[in-house]
């Protein structure tokens, strides 16, 4: 199956504060190249050779291990627009497990200390062992994704991300990051 990159120009003009519209065609073309990149990963895998596996090297195993990069460089990227959009709806049940975590503040400063130790991703979570919220630092899209868990919110802390408008101003970013949340889509992830 060809996967389509998704258009978010509805985040431009203005929709997000603090973010340019050449911060994100940069970082909307970037997302465009892990799309890219996994339909042709998909369609070598599709005839490869996979008789011979090879830790060392081997074209099969080279494509199976940078496959999850591409896969999960396009999807993070895909969770990341659709949770900014800047609104402050809060499910019910999104809110209570805010409470029990310590309110929706101290989630929200224990996100960003999270994307503050170094590039990568931040995420929180809906841990499914234990039904409770927690924050992770991904540094690379297929090495450390914790298993079992409900992505809640996708923070990219890659420069990428940020470099255009804030340099390497990571904190104040985050700052910007923070007040784009849309908690609706949010709340939507929670309750599914």
């Amino acid at each position: 199956m060809a996967y389509t990159a998704k258009s978010y120009d509805h985040l431009k003009g203005g929709a997000l504060k603090g973010l340019s519209d050449a911060q994100l065609d940069q970082h909307f073309t970037l997302y465009k190249g892990y799309v890219t990149k996994l339909n042709e990963i998909e369609e070598k895998l599709a005839t490869v050779d996979n008789t011979k596996p090879n830790y060392s090297f081997n074209e099969y195993s080279e494509l199976k291990r940078r496959e999850a990069v591409a896969f999960n460089g396009s999807f993070l990227h895909e969770l990341y627009f659709e949770n900014l959009g800047a609104d402050s709806d809060v499910s019910a049940g999104l809110k209570a497990a805010l409470d029990a975590a310590g309110g929706q503040d101290k989630v929200i400063a224990d996100l960003k200390a999270t994307a503050m130790g170094g590039p990568g991703w931040a995420l929180l979570t809906r841990n499914r062992r234990d039904g409770k919220l927690h924050t992770y630092f991904v540094a690379e899209h297929h090495l450390g994704l914790p298993i079992e868990q409900d992505l809640l919110v996708v923070l990219d802390s890659w420069e990428h991300a940020f470099m255009v408008d804030y340099g390497i101003a990571r904190a104040k970013y985050l700052e910007t990051f923070v007040e784009n949340i849309k908690w609706s889509e949010v709340s939507k992830r929670f309750g599914k």
